[in-house]
């Protein structure tokens, strides 16, 4: 898109049930031993709905009943998750369980199933305790407090550590239009996706097409952009729900205003995105890959995440060792075009390498750089005019860890 001004808040006292005419519950029901694990999210009116889903060719039942949701009805108005069971690779009875956990939630609210959409993650290959699901469907209670979103937000996580929420405000037509982010995701990170929930709320006017349309490629930009360990899970989704209760004329690419959605929509994904790569399991660092000067956007973006990709690039940054060879490796086996001799790679604002030579550093000042929560790794390639950023994480021993007791 062309640099052009646009409206755009970040509110850090709102939450998923701060845009109009949105309930969330999330309560522990049975299928973890004791932490919150199912969560329900509905919107006062049938929304306009857009999603993305995993590109495993293995997809776990709830993306079944979900895509016919978002693809064949283009309405959502309620949506059940739960976590400690991905209900994949569970052949006909998983899919079953799916379809029977998007009629409890119809049956509770009291509308039709196809505006339900489903959701689950956790362990694979485990057939769903459904006894439990079914009383605590039940008996969950709906609202829009910010103890409710709180409910919400801690009942879908499994490994990770923080709750991951963001939300900002923007105005169109002379209305104040809120977009609101809560997700969940830690390991298994290898977006086109990965072991990642996000779901969006909003009370802008939009139809499913143009919602479609911005989701789509803003997800290439945020979501798709993060990698933890390189793993593609099989139940990634991200739905954005927006019931048009703001008041605003109805969006598209040509509305006045429709930069000032676009950019909202794109900062809560953002958001979620690197929130998500923060919390990578036993990450302690954040890393960030930028790019400039590759043949095309797409090329940059491929760069960037090969470099925060990189095993070898993440154990340096764990172990704050300045090896700039990581980094010009990974940018050379990314299999996008480049020329090494004109490579300028820094890290933070130390420059390592210029032209495809060395640059004399100071270490000590690199391992300072290195010692933040975030790192940024700059690269500069010098072959036309494409830019990309890349979020990851660290690769540290409480990584192997936790991966190799997952499920006890």
């Amino acid at each position: 898109m062309s640099k052009v001004s646009y409206e755009l808040k970040r509110l850090s006292s709102k939450n998923i049930v701060s845009p109009k005419g949105f309930k969330a519950a999330g309560i522990h029901c049975g299928i973890k031993h004791k932490k919150k694990d199912l969560a329900m999210l509905v919107s006062d009116v049938p929304a306009s709905v857009a999603g993305v889903f995993t590109t495993n060719a293995v997809q776990a039942a709830p993306l079944t009943v979900t895509k016919e949701v978002v693809y064949k009805n283009g309405k959502m108005q309620a949506l059940i998750v739960n976590s400690g069971n991905a209900n994949a690779c569970t052949g006909k009875q998983g899919l079953a369980d799916a379809i029977e956990m998007q009629q409890l939630a119809a049956n509770k609210l009291g509308i039709d199933p196809i505006l339900v959409g489903v959701a689950s993650t956790g362990v694979i290959g485990e057939i769903m305790k459904m006894e439990p699901v079914r009383s605590g469907i039940n008996k969950i209670e709906l609202g829009d407090s910010l103890e409710n979103a709180i409910d919400f937000s801690q009942a879908i996580m499994t490994t990770d550590t923080v709750m991951k929420n963001t939300t900002y405000s923007t105005t169109i037509d002379g209305y104040e239009v809120i977009i609101s982010g809560s997700a969940k995701g830690s390991g298994m990170i290898e977006p086109n996706m990965a072991t990642m929930l996000g779901f969006i709320t909003t009370d802008a006017n939009i139809d499913s097409e143009n919602l479609q349309y911005a989701l789509s490629k803003i997800t290439d930009l945020t979501f798709n952009a993060i990698t933890v360990d390189g793993d593609t899970s099989t139940n990634d989704t991200v739905l954005v729900m927006a019931n048009g209760l703001a008041g605003n004329d109805p969006l598209s690419p040509l509305h006045p205003d429709w930069t000032n959605f676009y950019e909202a929509l794109k900062a809560t994904c953002e958001d979620l995105a690197k929130s998500i790569a923060r919390d990578g399991e036993g990450a302690t660092k954040l890393i960030e890959v930028e790019v400039d000067g590759a043949i095309s956007d797409e090329e940059a973006r491929k760069i960037a995440k090969t470099v925060v990709g990189s095993p070898l690039v993440k154990t340096a940054v764990f172990g704050c060792d300045a090896n700039w060879g990581r980094i010009i490796a990974a940018v050379g086996y990314s299999g996008a075009t480049v020329d090494p001799e004109k490579i300028t790679i820094k890290i933070g604002n130390a420059l390592l390498v210029e032209n495809g030579e060395p640059v004399p550093f100071s270490e000590d000042e690199l391992i300072q750089i290195l010692k933040a929560n975030e790192v940024k790794i700059y690269v500069s390639l010098e072959q036309g005019a494409g830019h990309g950023l890349a979020w990851g994480c660290d690769l540290t021993y409480d990584y192997v860890q936790i991966n190799a007791s997952y499920r006890s």
